[in-house]
């Protein structure tokens, strides 16, 4: 990684390093699976890939996951019979997806850079996604702009992301929502999370028009809700019924038009 990326950069990968171990045993029961079934699930809902239909049939595509992890979704995709390639900024993460691979006996490329400057050519992709990957943590003025240029012509960006709603309602400090706006909209950039990362996010049309931009149209906005559950309790019960009356995050679908 050159010096080209922020302090965000090394601060984010400095505490992805730190916290990637509990993160990937902690999700482990929501995410681990699909990679052994190939079926995949968007966003903190679990809302099925076979419900949503994000990608379509990846069979014979080349697929670069931006902000990888443990790989679980690529090696899903690999069963599939996608060629993907996972990307992460942290070393440790990629660690456990090299374990992952070990487990499986489904490799591929794995690469350690920034989102905001990644190691390909031009068009190099078909898709190119994030859940809850890079696209959150990296300073969208860039990562957009380089995640179109290593698409194909007709190719597809997908990713999940917090909303900007949501944003604008956790206070400083905290990690959850509330019931009040507490940070100002317009001044949505880079922020400093309560467990140390740097986030990231921009006001709705401040996305659109980076998505021009970068030869980028938007085919769908999906604002994503969860079942009610019944069987939850305390805090995942409040976080449930917050995110079934506003949308706390969303799933952007875009086609690359242009050159």
């Amino acid at each position: 990684m050159s010096d080209v990326v922020g302090t965000h950069v090394r601060t984010n990968r400095e505490r992805w390093n730190e916290i990637s171990d509990d993160y990937q045993r902690f999700n482990a029961p929501r995410i681990r699976g699909q990679a052994f079934t190939g079926d995949v699930a968007w966003g903190l809902w679990g809302l099925p890939e076979s419900e949503l239909n994000i990608f379509g049939d990846v069979a014979g595509l080349d697929v670069l996951e931006m902000g990888c992890g443990g790989s679980q979704w690529s090696t899903a995709l690999a069963r599939r019979g996608a060629s993907p390639v996972g990307l992460d900024l942290s070393e440790r993460q990629l660690q456990h997806s090299l374990r992952l691979q070990r487990e499986t006996g489904l490799t591929f490329p794995l690469v350690q850079a920034s989102a905001e400057e990644v190691p390909f050519a031009d068009g190099s992709f078909h898709i190119v996604f994030a859940d809850h990957g890079a696209f959150s943590f990296a300073d969208p003025r860039r990562a957009i702009p380089e995640a179109a240029r290593i698409l194909r012509v007709g190719g597809l960006l997908a990713f999940s992301h917090i909303s900007p709603l949501y944003e604008i309602t956790v206070e400083a400090g905290s990690d959850r929502a509330g019931r009040k706006l507490a940070r100002d909209y317009f001044d949505l950039r880079m922020f400093a999370d309560a467990d140390g990362l740097v986030s990231a996010n921009l006001p709705y049309g401040e996305w659109i028009r980076l998505f021009r931009s970068c030869g980028l149209a938007v085919e769908d906005l999906l604002e994503t809700r969860p079942k009610d559950d019944p069987t939850l309790s305390g805090r995942q019960r409040s976080d449930n019924e917050w995110a079934r009356r506003w949308p706390s995050e969303c799933i952007w679908r875009l086609r690359k038009t242009t050159t």
